[in-house]
């Protein structure tokens, strides 16, 4: 009985030792949007005149590795929100949209980069509706964790 007791203590032992701890950090922090650059482009409150290519300028960044982010401009002529800004846009009455823009695109961002400069050209329609949209950012790294920057935009 004593050498069950012995063999059983020595294989839970052996099985508690064999349980390696993984000291690997995992990542619990979100990815950072940085639109404060002089030349980052669009900012809260921006203006694009219908018909013209703009290019998205935005700095990201994360503790880790990023994965891609995701371009969103739709109408915003109900005035619903998902403004991340503090500042506040003066807004046009509330609307019906005849012929709004919606942009929706996802880009990549090279493996194991944990800063990056994105731009992207975008084609503003020439006949869209005119009046308060809504540009998304949205980044995601290579754990899942996301953040979003909504600003408020005008198309004129």
């Amino acid at each position: 009985m004593n050498k069950i007791k012995f063999l059983l203590g020595l294989f839970a032992l052996v099985f508690i030792s064999s349980c390696s701890s993984d000291d690997a950090a995992i990542d619990t922090e979100y990815p950072v949007i940085d639109i404060t650059g002089s030349n980052a482009f669009p900012i809260q409150c921006s203006t694009i005149e219908r018909g013209q290519t703009i290019t998205f300028k935005a700095v990201f960044s994360d503790n880790a590795a990023l994965g891609s982010y995701s371009l969103d401009i739709h109408h915003n002529f109900d005035h619903h929100t998902h403004s991340t800004e503090v500042v506040s846009c003066e807004m046009e009455a509330v609307k019906k949209p005849v012929k709004p823009m919606l942009f929706i695109n996802n880009y990549t961002i090279p493996d194991g980069v944990k800063n990056y400069e994105a731009t992207a050209q975008i084609s503003i329609p020439a006949d869209v509706d005119p009046g308060d949209y809504h540009f998304m950012i949205r980044l995601t790294d290579k754990e899942g964790w996301q953040t979003l920057k909504g600003l408020s935009i005008k198309i004129l």
